[in-house]
């Protein structure tokens, strides 16, 4: 890896707010190219004292993110025991990423999860590894394209308890599901490896299966490993910063050859659930309408009914 060494520096920061502020850099860090000094930057207290300077090597804005939120304000939804979703709109492409952690001091980071990675307006970085019944500290922050550096409030929000009788997906690999077939993983992987058909079963909502530019060719098989009564489905479509890799209609199949669909899929920022009361052990999903490229899926569910 290569780091840039930058020159002798201080951090400027004005107590009266972030609008507008300039930050300017005097201290001395090596950072690795791709912009880690202003996330670095952007992790530090943001109540710190005007320091004086003689002279600073470069500037960059400063800005609350709330400038540039479409809608509603950046907001951790979809919360579980052990994992939440920030859902968030920006007016201005962003690479945008959630700090978290039990204390204020965060931690943890989340980005959007997204192969091509770079800026982009629609943002749903999984918070992962969370534990049940704990407040948790969080703060939204990205950077422009111009160098301008958005950043939100500390925030909370809380994860609940766990169930004493939680729901019990039937297609996860924990309780002996697994891939009959699948249409292609992005780079030739294994099913077992980044991208490959098991992450769409894995429980993880931060990782996903991938195809390899399938668009509406695209289809997973999953053997849940015996015969079972289901009453649900669960469906979470992955989706690329550029346009495409989303899913929009597609149909369930079983092995005793009934279709049940074409379900619809609102937006790729959580899953979504569809009854189809059918006894099977094998469900094939087939993508029927997609904006093309390496369609996949975050995470499939199958519920007893």
């Amino acid at each position: 890896m290569m780091n840039v060494l930058l020159p002798r520096r201080t951090i400027l920061c004005d107590r009266k707010g972030l609008g507008g502020v300039l930050t300017r850099l005097i201290q001395p860090w090596s950072a690795a190219i791709g912009g880690l000094a202003l996330l670095a930057a952007a992790s530090l207290p943001l109540s710190l004292p005007v320091v004086e300077a003689q002279a600073a090597e470069f500037e960059f804005p400063v800005r609350s993110i709330d400038e540039v939120a479409v809608g509603a304000m950046p907001e951790i939804t979809d919360i579980t025991a052990n994992s939440g979703v920030l859902v968030f709109t920006s007016s201005v492409p962003l690479a945008c990423s959630v700090v978290f952690g039990e204390t204020p001091a965060f931690g943890q980071v989340a980005v959007d999860l997204d192969m091509d990675g770079g800026a982009h307006s629609d943002h749903h970085p999984v918070l992962a590894g969370l534990e049940p019944d704990r407040e948790y500290f969080y703060r939204v922050q990205g950077t422009a394209a111009d160098g301008t550096l958005y950043v939100g409030e500390v925030l909370t929000f809380r994860t609940p308890a766990l169930a004493e009788a939680a729901e019990v997906n039937l297609a996860s690999l924990s309780t002996g599901a697994r891939v009959a077939a699948v249409s292609s993983n992005y780079g030739g992987a294994a099913n077992d490896q980044a991208w490959g058909a098991n992450q769409a079963l894995d429980g993880d909502r931060s990782t996903a299966w991938s195809s390899a530019g399938d668009g509406d060719e695209g289809f997973i098989e999953i053997d849940l490993g015996n015969e079972a009564d289901i009453g649900e489905i669960s469906v979470w479509t992955r989706s690329m910063s550029n346009g495409t890799a989303q899913i929009f209609k597609f149909t369930v199949t079983t092995d005793r050859g009934e279709t049940f669909g074409p379900f619809s899929l609102a937006d790729a920022r959580q899953p979504y659930r569809y009854a189809i009361n059918s006894t099977a052990r094998r469900l094939r999903l087939d993508v029927v309408e997609s904006n093309g490229g390496n369609v996949g899926l975050v995470e499939f569910g199958a519920f007893a009914r």
